[in-house]
């Protein structure tokens, strides 16, 4: 019986791990992947928009060689930070649903079960791709991650999305020699696409490097061809490879299968408690970006992170309270 399981862990379970290790709480992270598996699912030598030092998780200081990190020194430094602190992680172990009520949790994984007195889950919500469900997505040629534009050079991609992901994937593979369309649903490039990006797609853009059809969508991907649905018309267009960039969303499956209530609202956000993170049910906590819900701008690692602390907090004193009574 652990004091505390986490489900998940990325940079935010990692750090409710070893908050909870210093309020002298035994903490287990369960993971279905990798450890900081959403870090490894980034596109390679991505750069943050954040500075090391809020990235930081335990009061390990974050060295990196530029003024901002790259995935690679980032997969670093929370692999470093987790065998430093011995963290209790079972990697590549599923968790499908939880038993038991408060003080007396059942993690159900697809290995067999783990019990808990209480719970956190910081899932993140780069699992599942929010897909254009659209005939042919799930042709061979279509991927919603994006890792490295080797693949596409003197191939005909089209890219569709206008944010972070979409600019990078387009910029990249046009420079190593694919022919790059993009297929954006807004008017123009996300204005939050990061300040070093935007200028140069947009640029990229305007010189006829890259062809981009804004106000557009995908109708249908066959396997020599896609066609969009643009404002003037029906167009066909020859290609070899659909980079769908079109973001991603949490396990609302999870949450189902966990108890967690969500608000009937466009952002769908599940219900939890402002101060300590517990959901509605009792000793069920959330931490880190999946507390937005559908708005998964709303929280990154560098506030998702101090969630840890106000958690392992209520936890210690909840513990602490239930033990005077027994």
């Amino acid at each position: 019986m652990r004091d505390v399981i986490v489900i998940g862990a990325g940079p935010v379970g990692l750090a409710c791990a070893l908050e909870a290790k210093r309020q002298d709480l035994s903490a287990l992270i369960i993971e279905k992947g990798a450890l900081v598996n959403s870090l490894v699912g980034y596109p390679t030598g991505m750069e943050f928009f954040s500075t090391p030092e809020l990235l930081e998780i335990g009061g390990y200081p974050f060295s990196t060689s530029g003024y901002k990190p790259v995935r690679e020194e980032a997969l670093d430094y929370y692999e470093g930070v987790a065998r430093a602190e011995d963290l209790d992680v079972r990697l590549y172990e599923r968790a499908e649903r939880l038993d038991g009520t408060d003080g007396a949790f059942h993690v159900v994984t697809e290995e067999g079960t783990h019990d808990a007195r209480k719970v956190v889950v910081a899932t993140g919500f780069f699992d599942l791709p929010n897909r254009l469900d659209v005939p042919g997505e799930d042709r061979d040629k279509v991927t919603h991650y994006y890792k490295e534009p080797y693949p596409y050079a003197g191939q005909r991609v089209l890219v569709v999305g206008a944010a972070n992901s979409a600019a990078k994937a387009a910029l990249q593979c046009y420079r190593h020699g694919a022919e790059v369309t993009m297929a954006v649903r807004e008017a123009k490039i996300s204005e939050t696409v990061k300040y070093w990006l935007r200028p140069d797609l947009i640029n990229r853009i305007e010189e006829g490097s890259i062809d981009a059809h804004f106000r557009t969508t995908v109708e249908r991907i066959t396997e020599e061809a896609v066609f969009l649905n643009t404002p003037d018309g029906p167009r066909e267009l020859e290609n070899d490879f659909v980079l769908a960039m079109t973001g991603y969303r949490p396990s609302y499956a999870l949450f189902e299968a966990f108890g967690i209530a969500t608000e009937d609202a466009p952002a769908r956000t599940p219900v939890y408690d402002d101060d300590t993170f517990e959901t509605n049910r009792p000793g069920l906590y959330l931490a880190g970006t999946v507390c937005g819900g559908l708005d998964t701008s709303r929280w990154f690692i560098e506030n998702g992170r101090h969630h840890a602390k106000q958690i392992a907090a209520d936890v210690a004193e909840k513990l602490e309270r239930a033990a005077v009574v027994l």
